[in-house]
C-alpha cells in the first residue's frame, strides 16, 4: 500500500509520527491490511511476540499474495534484527515467491492502482530483505546483485516519490550497509544526485552517500521511525569514515529520539554503536538493558556463541 497516506491510527503508529502509540494500545484491525499495520507498529517498539501473533492473524485473514508477502517480509525483519539472518532468508524467500509472479505478469509500466503499488512494494521489501540477509551471512556480492534487481523494479514500477519513498529509503539503507561490509570492493556505487531535491555534492564514500540519501528521503516522509533509523545509519557510516565527532553527535540525537518514542530495537542498535565510538560512555549499559527488555517482549538476541555456530 502507498504508506505515504498516513490516514488512520494504525498507519500513523506504523509509518507516521507516533510509533510509541503502539505501547499504549492500538485499536483492533478492521481487516488483514490493518493487522499487518498493527504488526509493524508492535515490532517497531520491540514487542516481538505480539507482532508475530499479529502476523499470524494477517496470514489467516487474507489470500492477497502481495499482503501475504509483506507479512512474511515483516516476520523476516524480526528474525534479522535478532541476528538470525539465515532463518530470515528462508522467510524472505517465501515473500519473494509470493510477490514476484504478480509483478512479472504486469505490464512494464509505472504502477498506477493500489494493487500494483502494493505488489511492487512487496517485491522490493523481499529483495532488500534478502540482500540484508546475505550481508548477515557474509555474502556482500549477492547482496549487491539483489539490490540492483530491486533498483530495476523501482525504476520501472515505482518511479515517483509519492509511491516509493519507503522502498527507496530501505534500498539506501541496505546499500549503505553493503558498502560498509565490503569497503573498497566497488560492489556499491554512490547514488546519482537528485536535481529536483536540490542535493549538494554526493560524498565519494558510497556508504556515506547512501546513508545521507536515506536521511533526505526520510525527512520528507511521514515516518518518524524511518527518520531515526536513517540518522542511525548515517552515524555508523560517519564512524566508519573516521568522523567520530559527527557519529557521536548523531548517536546522541538518535538515542534521545528512541527513548522519547519507545523505539527499543533502534535504541539497542544505537547503544551498540555508542559503546564503540565512545567506550567511556553508557552505551554498553544501555544496550544490555535494551536486550533484557527485548527478551522479555519475545525478542531474544542471538548470542556470540550462536553466531559462531556453537550450541
Amino acid at each position: 500500500m502507498p504508506v505515504l497516506e498516513v490516514n488512520s491510527v494504525l498507519a500513523d503508529a506504523a509509518f507516521g509520527s507516533a510509533p510509541e502509540r503502539a505501547a499504549a494500545g492500538l485499536p483492533a484491525a478492521p481487516d488483514a491490511a490493518g493487522s499487518w499495520l498493527r504488526a509493524v507498529s508492535l515490532s517497531g517498539i520491540g514487542y516481538y511476540a505480539a507482532a508475530r501473533a499479529e502476523l499470524r492473524h494477517t496470514r489467516r485473514a487474507t489470500t492477497d499474495p502481495a499482503l501475504l508477502s509483506l507479512a512474511h517480509s515483516t516476520e523476516a525483519s524480526l528474525l534479522r534484527q535478532l541476528g538470525w539472518h539465515n532463518h530470515a532468508a528462508v522467510v524472505d524467500g517465501r515473500a519473494a515467491a509470493l510477490a514476484l509472479p504478480a509483478l512479472a505478469a504486469a505490464d512494464p509500466a509505472p504502477a498506477a492502482t493500489l494493487a500494483e503499488i502494493r505488489s511492487a512494494e512487496a517485491v522490493c521489501d523481499a529483495l532488500t530483505g534478502l540482500a540484508a540477509d546475505a550481508l548477515g551471512t557474509l555474502r556482500p556480492a549477492l547482496a549487491a546483485r539483489l539490490l540492483n534487481r530491486c533498483r530495476n523494479y523501482l525504476d520501472v514500477h515505482l518511479v515517483t516519490a509519492d509511491t516509493a519513498w519507503r522502498p527507496r529509503v530501505r534500498l539506501h539503507w541496505v546499500s549503505a550497509e553493503t558498502a560498509l561490509s565490503a569497503p573498497g570492493s566497488g560492489l556499491i556505487s554512490a547514488p546519482a544526485p537528485d536535481p529536483a531535491a536540490g542535493d549538494g555534492p554526493v560524498p565519494a564514500d558510497p556508504a556515506l552517500a547512501h546513508a545521507e540519501a536515506a536521511v533526505v528521503l526520510a525527512e520528507n516522509s511521514p515516518s518518524l521511525r524511518h527518520r531515526v533509523k536513517s540518522r542511525l545509519l548515517l552515524a555508523a557510516a560517519s564512524a566508519a569514515a573516521g568522523d567520530l565527532d559527527r557519529s557521536r553527535a548523531l548517536a546522541v540525537e538518535v538515542d534521545r529520539a528512541c527513548a522519547e518514542h519507545e523505539l527499543l530495537p533502534l535504541r539497542w542498535a544505537c547503544a551498540m554503536l555508542r559503546s564503540g565510538v565512545e567506550p567511556g560512555g553508557d552505551g554498553a549499559a544501555v544496550a544490555a538493558e535494551c536486550a533484557r527488555l527485548l527478551a522479555a517482549r519475545g525478542g531474544r538476541l542471538r548470542s556470540a556463541s550462536e553466531l559462531l555456530g556453537r550450541p
